[in-house]
C-alpha cells in the first residue's frame, strides 16, 4: 500500500526447538496508515509478541515481506535495516528502560544525537516533547527521582524524539495504576496524533483498546478485526 506508514504482508513465523516446529503467525496481513491508531488485543501465547518484533524489525519473518515507509525491509542489508528502527519506529514498553544515570532531558537526547541531530537541536525538540508530557518541570531528574507514570511519559517521549513514522507499544501503561494509566495513555494518544504517527498499541485492556481507532487481535496466526 503506497501511503502505508507500515505494512505486514503474508508474513509467517516459526520457531523451532527440540519438540519440533511451533508456528506462531502464519500468514499475518496487516496496514497501518499515518496517524491511525491500533489496538492489539491478544492472549498470551498467540503471538503477540513475535509480531511486534517482525513489525519492528527486531526478528525477521521467515516467509512474507515488511514494509516500512514502503521499502521492502527484507531486502535491506543488517545495517539498513538497523538505520530504519533508529530513525523509523519509536519503542515503548511495559518498564520504561530509561538510562538511570542521564536525566529525563538526556534520555530524551541521546536518540537523537546518536541519529546525527546536533545537541542544541535535540535539547529543544526534547524539552517540546516533556512539555507536552507534563514534565517541563521535571526535566531534570534523574529516572529514580520520578513517579511510575513520569517515567513512562519519558519513555513515550524518548520514543517520539526522532519523529518515527511509527510507534511499536506493548503494554505501555501496564505497570502503572488505573488513575495514573488513563492519564498517561490520554497524553499518548493526543502525541501521535498531533505528530501523524501510525501506532499499534498492544493491551489487555478494553477500555484503553476502545479509544483507539480500530482493534485486531491475533486468530490461527492471523491478524483480524476484533
Amino acid at each position: 500500500m503506497a501511503d502505508a506508514a507500515l505494512e505486514l504482508r503474508r508474513v509467517g513465523r516459526t520457531y523451532r526447538s527440540e519438540a519440533g516446529a511451533l508456528p506462531v503467525l502464519t500468514g499475518a496481513d496487516l496496514v497501518l496508515v499515518p496517524g491511525e491508531i491500533v489496538a492489539l488485543v491478544a492472549p498470551s501465547g498467540s503471538g503477540k509478541s513475535t509480531l511486534l518484533h517482525l513489525a519492528g524489525l527486531l526478528e525477521k519473518p521467515d516467509s512474507g515481506k515488511v514494509f516500512v515507509r514502503g521499502r521492502d525491509a527484507g531486502a535491506l542489508a543488517d545495517r539498513e535495516r538497523t538505520a530504519i528502527r533508529r530513525d523509523s519506529i519509536g519503542f515503548v514498553y511495559q518498564f520504561h528502560h530509561l538510562l538511570g544515570e542521564f536525566t529525563a532531558l538526556e534520555n530524551v537526547v541521546l536518540p537523537q544525537m546518536i541519529a546525527g541531530t546536533s545537541k542544541r537541536e535535540a535539547q529543544a525538540r526534547a524539552r517540546k516533547l516533556l512539555g507536552a508530557f507534563g514534565l517541563a518541570a521535571r526535566e531534570s531528574h534523574l529516572p529514580g527521582k520520578l513517579s511510575g507514570g513520569e517515567q513512562q511519559r519519558v519513555a513515550i517521549a524518548r520514543a517520539l524524539a526522532n519523529a518515527p513514522a511509527v510507534l511499536l507499544a506493548d503494554e505501555p501503561t501496564g505497570n502503572l495504576d488505573v488513575a495514573t494509566a488513563g492519564i498517561v495513555f490520554e497524553e499518548l494518544l493526543a502525541t501521535v496524533r498531533t505528530h501523524g504517527v501510525a501506532a499499534l498499541i498492544a493491551t489487555h485492556n478494553p477500555d484503553l483498546a476502545a479509544r483507539m481507532d480500530r482493534t485486531v487481535t491475533l486468530r490461527d496466526g492471523r491478524v483480524v478485526p476484533l
